[in-house]
């Protein structure tokens, strides 16, 4: 059973990225603040949940919540930056599209760049443990699918309709057949 919040005093919002360990495409981030009696059987880990349940969520998360934000990175400025402080990048602009601004950030994960003066708690396996960090999995997860989706019909031989970006042999054998295209990150040791 996930907890709806870490305390009841302002309110937070879970944090949470996707993408992070792709070939190609965006990182992703999500932030979501959920109600006071929000609930959902099938809320859990993004990676947890069938895609056909992720979209349900990502439906009733984006109606019930009081406030939600997804905000992502290309593989250009991913290349420039580094993949850690793309994601943190991309929590920041999730977070500075909330409102009302949260009073505190729950991280999923062991390590964070502060935001503005919003204090934060990183939680390991967090996405698992509180249901606004699920939520927060769960709708950057449907929004990068769709958007690889998208770059699938741009780049069919990569297979991303299925890999979605990530290192799978499908994936890697279409790169040796083809070399990189122009989502791929090129800092990523493949």
């Amino acid at each position: 059973m996930l907890s709806l919040f870490y305390q009841t005093e302002q309110p937070e919002a879970g944090v949470d990225e996707a993408g992070r360990g792709c070939y190609a495409g965006p990182v992703f981030a999500a932030a979501v603040i959920l109600p006071e009696g929000f609930y959902h059987p099938l809320l859990n880990d993004s990676k947890q949940v069938t895609a056909r349940h992720r979209e349900t969520l990502r439906e009733v998360i984006e109606a019930e919540a009081i406030s939600w934000a997804v905000a992502s990175v290309d593989n250009e400025e991913i290349d420039r930056i580094n993949i850690l402080q793309a994601s943190f990048k991309a929590m920041h602009l999730a977070i500075s599209r909330l409102t009302p601004p949260p009073g505190l950030l729950l991280i999923d994960g062991n390590r964070f760049a502060p935001y503005a003066q919003t204090p934060h708690h990183c939680i390991i396996k967090g996405d698992g443990k509180f249901a606004s960090i699920a939520a927060a999995s769960i709708l950057a997860k449907t929004h990068r699918d769709a958007y690889l989706l998208e770059l699938h019909e741009e780049f069919p031989q990569y297979g991303w309709d299925n890999n979605k970006g990530y290192g799978t042999a499908e994936h890697r054998k279409a790169i040796e057949t083809y070399g990189l295209c122009k989502y791929h990150r090129k800092s990523y040791k493949i």
